[in-house]
């Protein structure tokens, strides 16, 4: 894996600046996104479905911020979206509505309005009340809302958590693949609904691209059987999902997963939806944290940061691994055994747990790598604390992306007992 937040005689870089200096600039916690990484990452992925009609619907949920969606949609990509809030999002940062799919179990009638206001490609519909809500949604607005039915295909995988899988049985997303040809043929005669594709998603952080293939071969099954029924799709949207590396294991090989699903979407004649989130943008990001103290006796420290639960869940949520080191190494820091914990107050607060490494001096600063990807995307002001500043470093630029929250930011909206505004 290569290194994407480079070390020069001690000092960490992101791009052409020093991440020391960045942090003394925009503070800690800071969330740092190197564009040409998300750039030349994007060129690969596409570059690799040369030759067919692909659609790269990035999944707005990974990493939400408007000046990385802007940058993204100006490289012709599209959007995977799950709530009216990124799709206010992708609009204000210039996407292309007929590139937008809408995904989500829970999609609300108001939700439904501005999607088919908006005009976006696609609703993958997830289950049969949703569709017959949108049916009657659109008939009402006089319009016909384009539909992909999410398909179940019953694959359970190993996904590294019980929380990332979702393409099996007992997941609450989709329909089940026996019911979708008598779904679609229901849906087919509705006043309301227009037939586009047909959906599948199967889990997130997969590393097999059999198991892709595994699922577009489900589908197709299921595409073939409405040709001869008489009902065209123009798609097959294949999700998302596709695994990184977050310690030194290799992610998807992309080769291998466009080796493995070209040859059969060029036999289909249709249009390809990919998803990729994670993909695309985790790697790219890395969160700057200060060292508030170093505590502990014997072969157990525990270095407490100013990043906590709050600014980066994964761990605490899922297990996830992050590699932290110091963003200045010297040859003095001799490695040891420490939990790197933030402040809230929880047991569950913690960035790394038993993890050796070079150990840090209080006031010094670490870095948290691939956080690119569901980092401040899931960051909350549990505790009362504001969110942390994001910026985005392009070569000698650096753009100020989010500014960090204040605590009138934390108020904001509430009301005091005479029903004044707090602010």
């Amino acid at each position: 894996m290569s290194q994407v937040f480079p070390r020069f005689d001690g000092d960490l870089y992101a791009g052409e600046h020093m991440v020391s200096e960045l942090a003394s600039e925009f503070g800690t916690p800071l969330y740092v996104y190197d564009a040409k990484v998300i750039e030349s990452t994007y060129r690969q992925f596409t570059a690799e479905f040369e030759g067919i009609d692909l659609l790269m619907a990035y999944s707005v949920k990974a990493n939400s911020n408007l000046d990385i969606l802007r940058r993204l949609f100006n490289l012709g990509s599209g959007a995977d979206i799950v709530s009216l809030g990124e799709l206010h999002r992708c609009l204000k940062a210039g996407v292309q509505p007929e590139r937008v799919v809408f995904a989500g179990v829970g999609k609300t009638e108001l939700e439904m309005e501005a999607a088919l206001e908006a005009g976006i490609l696609a609703f993958n519909v997830e289950s049969e009340s949703e569709l017959r809500l949108l049916n009657d949604v659109a008939h009402r607005m006089g319009k016909r809302a384009p539909v992909s039915i999410r398909v179940n295909p019953d694959i359970l995988i190993d996904t590294g958590h019980e929380y990332t899988r979702t393409g099996h049985s007992e997941s609450k997303f989709g329909i089940p693949s026996d019911r979708a040809v008598d779904v679609y043929l229901w849906a087919a005669e509705q006043p309301g609904l227009e037939i586009v594709g047909i959906d599948v998603h199967i889990g997130s952080q997969i590393l097999e691209s059999d198991l892709y293939k595994r699922a577009f071969n489900e589908v197709l099954k299921i595409a073939n059987e409405l040709d001869r029924k008489g009902i065209n799709l123009n798609f097959i949207d294949l999700g998302g999902g596709y695994g990184i590396g977050y310690s030194d294991e290799d992610g998807i090989a992309m080769s291998t997963f466009a080796n493995a699903i070209v040859p059969i979407v060029k036999d289909s004649g249709l249009k390809l939806i990919l998803e990729p989130g994670r993909f695309i943008v985790g790697r790219a990001g890395v969160l700057i944290t200060k060292v508030l103290y170093v505590k502990g006796e014997g072969s157990k420290k525990f270095v407490v940061t100013d990043s906590g639960m709050n600014d980066l869940i994964r761990p605490s949520l899922y297990g996830g691994f992050h590699r932290i080191e110091p963003v200045q190494l010297k040859d003095t820091n001799a490695s040891t055994l420490v939990d790197v914990v933030g402040p809230i107050c929880e047991s569950g607060d913690f960035l790394a747990r038993d993890r050796e490494m070079p150990l840090p001096e209080e006031g010094g600063l670490l870095a948290v790598h691939t956080v690119g990807a569901y980092g401040f995307t899931m960051a909350s002001n549990y505790n009362s604390r504001p969110r942390a500043a994001e910026i985005v470093v392009d070569g000698s630029e650096v753009v100020l992306a989010r500014r960090r929250e204040t605590v009138d930011d934390l108020i904001r909206g509430e009301l005091l007992p005479n029903g004044t505004l707090s602010s």
